[in-house]
């Protein structure tokens, strides 16, 4: 993948170690967030159940749910959006009056922040940019 973004010249597609691990983690976030939610309801169950717990494992229990949570509110991939069409053009500002920093290709990356109204917020270059949603299809 990275080569043929590299013969088109598209933005977005790095090959280094970290975007690999990248992707390799979003490939399992959700297989991974099922597994400790279901960690968390059978463990649940298991101290109600059980009588007589000390409090070191409703202390463990409640690490345990603290570190799920972490995992599922911070560690949460983000959304990709690739660019539908050519010479799409990235605002700074959600409005067609807004200053124009370039024109994107079709099949550049990018990572969406947010979407206001027919405007998507976009990392470009390590600051905001926007982009009209109809020039881009945004990947979960």
């Amino acid at each position: 993948m990275t080569e043929l973004a590299q013969t088109y010249r598209l933005t977005g597609y790095s090959d280094s170690w970290k975007s690999k691990l990248l992707l390799t983690f979003r490939r399992y976030y959700y297989p991974v967030l099922q597994a400790l939610l279901i960690g968390a309801v059978a463990g649940g169950v298991l101290l109600l159940v059980r009588r007589g717990t000390t409090r070191a494992w409703w202390l463990t229990y409640a690490l345990y749910l603290a570190g799920t949570g972490v995992y599922l509110n911070l560690l949460n991939s983000s959304r990709i959006g690739l660019v539908a069409r050519p010479h799409s053009a990235l605002m700074a500002g959600p409005s067609a009056g807004a200053t124009w920093l370039t024109t994107a290709r079709a099949g550049d990356r990018l990572v969406v922040q947010d979407q206001q109204d027919i405007w998507c917020r976009v990392e470009w270059r390590n600051r905001a940019a926007f982009i009209r949603r109809a020039d881009l299809v945004i990947l979960d």
